[in-house]
C-alpha cells in the first residue's frame, strides 16, 4: 500500500483511487471466503440475543436490576450506531437476528414462494415505516428503561425475520423489510469501506452464481449478486460470493468515506426519507431527554407521555423537512438531465444524522456504565460486585458531543463544496453556496441547543 495512494485516497485527489483490503491483507480475504469467523460471531450473537430476551421475559423488571437494558442499549446498539463508518453495513453479515430463519430453511420448514412483487417494489417504504414505528415505541413507551419492552422488541424484529424466512427464500427480511439493515444501508454510505466486484472481471461471467449459488454453496443471501453491487445500501458484506466466484473479482475496498455521498447526490428514495426523519427524531430525543418537562407535564400519565411524545416527533421531522426544502431551494436545482431527480441536501445531511445517532447512543452508554455491574452484582446475587461502580463527570457529555457534531458539520460542508466546485461547477451561485453553508451551521447550532438541555 503506497503512501501516496492512501493520501489521494484521504484527501480525495484521485476520485477513483481503490485500496483492495483482500489483496493488501489476504488472510482478510480467507476471513470472509472461510466464513468460520463469521459463524463464531453470530454464535456468540445468538447467545448474548437468547440471554437478553429471556432475561428481558422472565427476569426482574426493575431497571436496577437487570443488565439487558445495558447491554442492548448502552453496548450493542453504540457498537453498531459506530460501525457503520468504519465498517459499513458488515455488521448484517453477522448479525443474529435472521438465525432462527436460518434454522428452519435447514429444517425445509419454509413454502419456498416467490418474493411478491409488492414486497420487493415497496419494501423500502414499509422498512422506513418499521423504523419511525420503532423509534416511536422506544421514546415514548421508556422502552430502554423496561427489560420486558427490550425483550419485545428484539423478539418482534426477530419473528419477522423468521416468518419471512419460512414464507421466501433466502433472506427476503433483510433485503427489503428490515428497518436497522434500511437505517444501516444508508449510514454505510458514509463508510470507508464498500464492498464492490470488479465489473471487468463480472463480464465474463456466463453462469452468475454468485446470485444463483450452486450443488454446493447457496448464493447472494439478499439476492443481489457481486455483478450487481454498485452502492453500500443492500450488500450484507457477508462473503457468500467470495467461494462463488471463477474470476476473483470480488473486492473490499477502503476508500473516501464522501466518495459515494458526492457519486450518488441524493438520488435513492431510501435516503431522501430516512435522513430527514432520523434527523428529527434525534432533536425530539435530546430534547424529551433533557428536560422533565414532558413527564411533569403529563404527570407520569403513560398515554398523555405518548402523544406528547409523538407531536414532537412530529414537530422534529417538520423542522428538518423545511430546512431540507429549504437548502433544495437555494441549491438551485433538483433535477439533473443525466441522472434525474436528486435530494442535494440529503447527502450534506447525512453525516449530521450519523453524528447525532452516535451522540445520542453515546449519552445512554455514558449515563448509564456507572451502574453496569452493581446491576449485575444485584441481578446474580454477586454482593462484590456492587461496589464496582465509578462516576462520570458532567463534562464528559460536552466533550463527546460537541466534537462529533463538529466533526460532522466539517463533512457536510466538504460535501457541499464537492457539489459546488466539482459535480456541479459553475452551477451554483456563489450567493447560494454561502446560504447553504449558513444553513448547515443553522442546522448545527440547532443540535447544539438542544444536546445542552441534557448536559
Amino acid at each position: 500500500m503506497s503512501l501516496k495512494k492512501f493520501t489521494d485516497i484521504l484527501f480525495d485527489r484521485d476520485p477513483d483511487a481503490r485500496i483492495d483490503l483482500f489483496k493488501v491483507f489476504p488472510g482478510l480475504y480467507r476471513i470472509f471466503e472461510r466464513r468460520k469467523l463469521h459463524a463464531i460471531c453470530r454464535t456468540v450473537g445468538d447467545i448474548i440475543f437468547t440471554f437478553i430476551i429471556i432475561e428481558g421475559l422472565f427476569g426482574p423488571q426493575d431497571p436496577s436490576r437487570n443488565c439487558i437494558l445495558f447491554l442492548a442499549w448502552g453496548l450493542w446498539w453504540p457498537t453498531v450506531v459506530l460501525s457503520w463508518f468504519f465498517v459499513g453495513r458488515m455488521w448484517c453479515g453477522f448479525c443474529p437476528f435472521p438465525g432462527l430463519g436460518r434454522i428452519l430453511q435447514r429444517l425445509g420448514l419454509t413454502w419456498h414462494r416467490p418474493v411478491p412483487r409488492i414486497l420487493s417494489k415497496y419494501g423500502t417504504y414499509w422498512s422506513v415505516a418499521l423504523l419511525a414505528l420503532i423509534i416511536w415505541i422506544e421514546e415514548s413507551t421508556g422502552m430502554k428503561e423496561s427489560p420486558l419492552g427490550t425483550a419485545l422488541l428484539l423478539l418482534a424484529i426477530l419473528s419477522g425475520a423468521a416468518v419471512c424466512a419460512a414464507l421466501f427464500p433466502k433472506q427476503a427480511w433483510c433485503r427489503y423489510l428490515c428497518p436497522m439493515g434500511r437505517l444501516t444501508g444508508v449510514a454505510s454510505t458514509l463508510s470507508m469501506v464498500e464492498f464492490r466486484p470488479n465489473h471487468d472481471q463480472c463480464r465474463k461471467c456466463t453462469t452468475f452464481a454468485c446470485k444463483r449459488g450452486d450443488e454446493d454453496e447457496p448464493g447472494c443471501p439478499v439476492y443481489l449478486g457481486a455483478f450487481n453491487v454498485r452502492n453500500n445500501l443492500d450488500c450484507l458484506v457477508c462473503g457468500h460470493c467470495l467461494k462463488l466466484c471463477p474470476y476473483d473479482a470480488p473486492q473490499l475496498n477502503f476508500r473516501n468515506p464522501f466518495r459515494e455521498l458526492i457519486v450518488n447526490k441524493g438520488r435513492f428514495i431510501t435516503c431522501s426519507y430516512i435522513i430527514p426523519f432520523l434527523m428529527g427524531s434525534q432533536l425530539a430525543r435530546f430534547f424529551a431527554e433533557g428536560t422533565g418537562s414532558i413527564l411533569e407535564a403529563c404527570s407520569h400519565a403513560f398515554s398523555c407521555h405518548m402523544l406528547l411524545y409523538s407531536m414532537l416527533l412530529l414537530a422534529g421531522f417538520l423542522y428538518v423537512y423545511c430546512v431540507n426544502r429549504i437548502g433544495a431551494l437555494l441549491f438551485g436545482m433538483t433535477e439533473d438531465e443525466l441522472f434525474g431527480k436528486f435530494s442535494p441536501m440529503v447527502p450534506i445531511f447525512l453525516p449530521i444524522a450519523f453524528a447525532g445517532e452516535l451522540a445520542y447512543r453515546l449519552n445512554y452508554t455514558i449515563s448509564k456504565a456507572p451502574d453496569f455491574f452493581p446491576v449485575v452484582g444485584r441481578q446474580f446475587g454477586i454482593p462484590a460486585l456492587e461496589t464496582w461502580t465509578f462516576s462520570c463527570p458532567q463534562w464528559l457529555y460536552p466533550a463527546i458531543d460537541v466534537p462529533v457534531m463538529l466533526i460532522a458539520v466539517i463533512a457536510a460542508l466538504y460535501v457541499l463544496y464537492m457539489f459546488v466546485y466539482s459535480e456541479f461547477e459553475g452551477m451554483v451561485a456563489r450567493w447560494r453556496y454561502h446560504a447553504i453553508q449558513l444553513l448547515i451551521l443553522f442546522m448545527f447550532g440547532t443540535y447544539w441547543y438542544f444536546m445542552s438541555r441534557g448536559w
